[in-house]
């Protein structure tokens, strides 16, 4: 498995305008390294400016391009409007969304909806509406980041965020993932005549920051699923986590293509019996019609918090 660094070393975005939410720490800060050595001028977010001043260090000894970290919140769907509006550039060839958060003290965000989904699907569907004249204006390639924790949790469009239930995090994290590969799949097939494409990213089973709020007893269950010190072990490295979605952006077998799932740099098959546990993908997570419904719910929702959104 190659690692980002590798894929960003045989690609040329020189004149590419690229935005990587959360990119501060993990997979989110190996991005921002390839896609600068790659030679794109790079913005890319994070809620503590603080985190990513060690990544603009890096970037300005190694890369071609340059790098601007920006303060974002996407569970803030106020702040989503002010970074939107504030961004000052005429144009984004290339959005990796992979700001995400799975286990988390906050629960719920302001509005009352789960953190997960707020951050993971919502605020990266109304940033990307408030983005598409950018997105639209030379022709992007969207990246969402997903997981192998969408694997038998389908999105509930009875209860989107959580808002009646009692929260699980395990669950609300897996719908939060799921929803991306769906919102990939649903602005493929609305904006490709735009020469807008969105593909969905399975990283792998990757140690970030992202399991900081894991129980020793959560992170001791991954572990062994992951064979953690064994020669069957499926963890990679921070670089090869960030590989696919370095690829998905440069990769020439994918220009202008969307709706797919993507996992080890090539096309993620459909999970079976025998499939690893963090491997492949379940089809309930591209399902047409799910995905058209589930657009138009958030949209709703978010027309009802007092941002609205053109269908």
């Amino acid at each position: 498995m190659p690692e980002a660094l590798d894929i960003a070393r045989r690609a040329d975005l020189a004149g590419k305008v690229a935005l990587v939410t959360g990119g501060s720490s993990g997979l989110g800060a190996e991005t921002v390294r390839a896609l600068a050595l790659a030679g794109a001028d790079v913005i890319f977010t994070a809620r503590n400016l603080d985190a990513g001043t060690e990544v603009l260090r890096t970037v300005g000894e190694a890369g071609k391009g340059r790098a601007t970290l920006l303060p974002l919140d996407l569970s803030d769907f106020a702040d989503v409007e002010r970074f939107a509006g504030a961004l000052d550039v005429p144009a984004i060839d290339l959005l990796i969304a992979n700001a995400g958060v799975s286990e988390t003290p906050a629960e719920r965000q302001a509005d009352g909806l789960d953190t997960r989904f707020a951050t993971n699907h919502l605020g990266h569907f109304l940033l990307v509406h408030r983005l598409f004249d950018r997105l639209s204006a030379r022709g992007a390639r969207i990246v969402m980041l997903s997981s192998a924790g969408h694997k038998g949790r389908p999105v509930r469009l009875d209860d989107l965020g959580w808002r009646r239930r009692e929260i699980q995090h395990r669950v609300a994290y897996g719908e939060s993932k799921s929803a991306n590969i769906l919102f990939a799949v649903e602005a493929t097939r609305r904006w490709h005549d735009r020469g807008v494409f969105a593909n969905a990213v399975l990283p792998g089973s990757i140690m970030t920051g992202l399991q900081r709020h894991h129980s020793p007893e959560r992170l001791a269950e991954m572990n062994a699923i992951g064979g953690v010190g064994t020669a069957g072990s499926v963890f990679g490295t921070v670089g090869q986590g960030a590989a696919t979605s370095v690829w998905a952006v440069v990769a020439p077998e994918l220009d202008r293509v969307g709706g797919l799932v993507l996992e080890d740099c090539g096309l993620c098959r459909v999970a079976g019996p025998g499939t690893h546990a963090w491997r492949g993908y379940e089809l309930h997570a591209t399902d047409s019609e799910t995905a058209r419904a589930l657009w138009t719910a958030s949209a709703a929702m978010l027309g009802e918090l007092g941002h609205a959104i053109e269908t």
